[in-house]
């Protein structure tokens, strides 16, 4: 039968494929993102293969007993428009069916067809982009020295106080995901600490590879006050030239100014979209999701 995909769970052969589809597809896959993906949700990354050939890909992964998240959905421009795709997402929303709230990110003439399928939008998600030097308009950097304040890097960040910092801040607590994330040898992480151990922000700058060449994308990127975030994002980008990506929630209704003072600039734009009860979380503090394919 010409249109019967064989659906199968991801392994690391197909990761390269997976990974070179995405790149081509301009979601600038960050180096590592994959097996992190397979991690959190070893149950949940597909390979629609036709012919013993691969031709798409889709996640539905599983955070914990409430909250499930679609993405990665990509199906080859050649084989588009014969049921293949719908067949990768009917395998991921299936994993997902018991679950009381499942988001995905759409990209604006995706809206109506998830629309058919219970997802409403919640907020839109928009892309910065900066082309630098690795290094921030000084104009909006100034009184870098915060006494109350440390910014630490790699084995000297609290962990535990990074993760109670995040599942305030998150449509779920992700302890898993969080900390495969934060301790990935690709890139940097940043953590704002103040001399209580608490922690009042942090990100994560990594590369990831273009349509043509490569890149840096920062996420997650959270901080607690507007002045904390500019230090923060300073010290990530510092020594990072090339272009910079983030993608900030439109939740956040602070994070369009301050990007724009720092020089980034809107690139696109998708939605955030759910199917059941929204978690009620305040999105205030964060500036960068961790990526658009897991939420």
């Amino acid at each position: 039968m010409d249109n019967l995909l064989s659906i199968k769970s991801l392994c690391d052969e197909d990761i390269d494929f997976v990974t070179e589809i995405s790149r081509k597809e301009g979601f600038a896959p960050g180096v590592g993102d994959l097996r992190i993906y397979q991690n959190t949700d070893k149950q949940g990354l597909w390979v629609g293969w036709l012919d013993n050939n691969p031709i798409g890909c889709i996640a539905g992964v599983r955070y914990n007993q409430y909250y499930g998240f679609l993405g990665l959905f990509l199906v080859i421009e050649e084989y588009r428009g014969r049921g293949f795709g719908l067949q990768l997402w009917k395998k991921a929303l299936s994993h997902l069916s018991d679950l009381p709230c499942v988001g995905l990110e759409a990209a604006p003439e995706r809206i109506t067809d998830y629309s058919k399928w219970g997802f409403t939008i919640s907020s839109k998600t928009t892309r910065w982009q900066l082309l630098g030097d690795g290094k921030l308009v000084e104009e909006y950097s100034k009184n870098d020295d915060f006494d109350d304040f440390s910014f630490v890097e790699g084995s000297s960040i609290p962990q535990d106080a990074v993760k109670k910092f995040d599942e305030k801040r998150e449509t779920t607590p992700r302890p898993h995901f969080l900390s495969n994330w934060l301790n990935h040898p690709a890139g940097k992480v940043i953590a704002v600490i103040d001399k209580k151990n608490c922690c009042h922000g942090f990100g994560r700058i990594r590369p990831c590879l273009l349509q043509n060449g490569d890149g840096w994308r920062i996420g997650p990127l959270m901080a607690d006050t507007p002045m904390l975030l500019q230090i923060l994002l300073k010290k990530l980008i510092e020594s990072h030239p090339g272009l910079i990506i983030i993608d900030a929630p439109g939740l956040n209704k602070s994070a369009s100014e301050v990007f724009r003072k720092l020089g980034f600039k809107s690139e696109s734009e998708t939605f955030r979209m759910y199917r059941g009860s929204q978690p009620p979380v305040s999105m205030n503090d964060v500036y960068g999701l961790a990526c658009l394919e897991l939420g």
